[in-house]
């Protein structure tokens, strides 16, 4: 089995930063991860917030539209108040104060972040569901993200990862959303659910790293006391006609 923090880069490859030399960060592409409610999307990011706040670069910058009621379980990283420290938690209520955030991200103070994560994407596109409000608030993430890299120096680019719930039986509306934003986002991990052990939940996730390599697959599983751990799928297990069916348009 492989350490976890390892793992979890290779789950989350395309947020975080791949590193080329000991002198130089460069980011992946900007990953959409995409579950059905309560399929631990909300855990993943943290843990992506954790990991990219133990690499000694900027802070980390979680937008999401309340506070979370409890911090997910993930490692050991989780109590260490050095990393926490470093995640900087703004709660936007509106897709119009989330706009108003990001447009003023030049204002802010203090060191670029090195990842940008924004959770329940969907919420804010609730409010104004045409295409081009959606196109709109991807390119402006985008455009946010290429300013923090540009802030943070040669070879520190910023990351981005935007959490959006998916239904499991999508109508025409959601799939045609759904295809607008994978345009701004070549990388996207899939959450589908997987039969659990005894007293825990365990889901599949399905990581499109967009050219940077082939599509891995994880098991990541949540104990009832919320710790979460991610291992490899099983080789013998890959079925990649199931996979395909799963979610809509195709994807896995």
């Amino acid at each position: 089995m492989l350490r976890m923090a390892e793992t979890l880069r290779r789950v989350l490859s395309g947020y975080s930063a791949v590193e080329t030399r000991e002198d130089t960060v460069e980011a992946g592409p900007p990953l959409l991860l995409l579950g059905a409610p309560g399929s631990g999307k909300t855990a993943l990011l943290f843990a992506a917030a954790l990991e990219a706040a133990g690499e000694g670069r900027g802070p980390v910058l979680f937008l999401t539209r309340r506070p979370l009621q409890s911090l997910p379980r993930s490692t050991g990283a989780a109590l260490d108040p050095l990393r926490l420290q470093k995640i900087r938690f703004q709660y936007p209520p509106s897709t119009r104060e989330l706009l108003r955030l990001l447009c003023s991200a030049h204002e802010a103070p203090g060191p670029a972040p090195s990842l940008l994560l924004l959770d329940g994407l969907e919420e804010y596109l609730a409010e104004d569901p045409g295409p081009q409000e959606a196109a709109y608030l991807a390119a402006l993430l985008l455009d946010t993200v290429a300013y923090f890299s540009h802030r943070g120096g040669p070879n520190r680019d910023c990351g981005l990862i935007v959490a959006l719930q998916t239904q499991e039986e999508g109508d025409s509306g959601e799939a045609l959303q759904l295809a607008l934003l994978q345009r701004y986002f070549p990388a996207q991990c899939w959450l589908r659910p997987d039969a659990p052990g005894p007293g825990e939940c365990r889901m599949r996730a399905c990581l499109e790293p967009s050219g940077l390599g082939p599509r891995t697959e994880w098991c990541v599983t949540f104990q009832l006391d919320g710790e979460m751990k991610i291992t490899r799928w099983p080789t013998q297990a890959y079925d990649p006609s199931s996979v395909k069916s799963s979610s809509p348009g195709g994807q896995p």
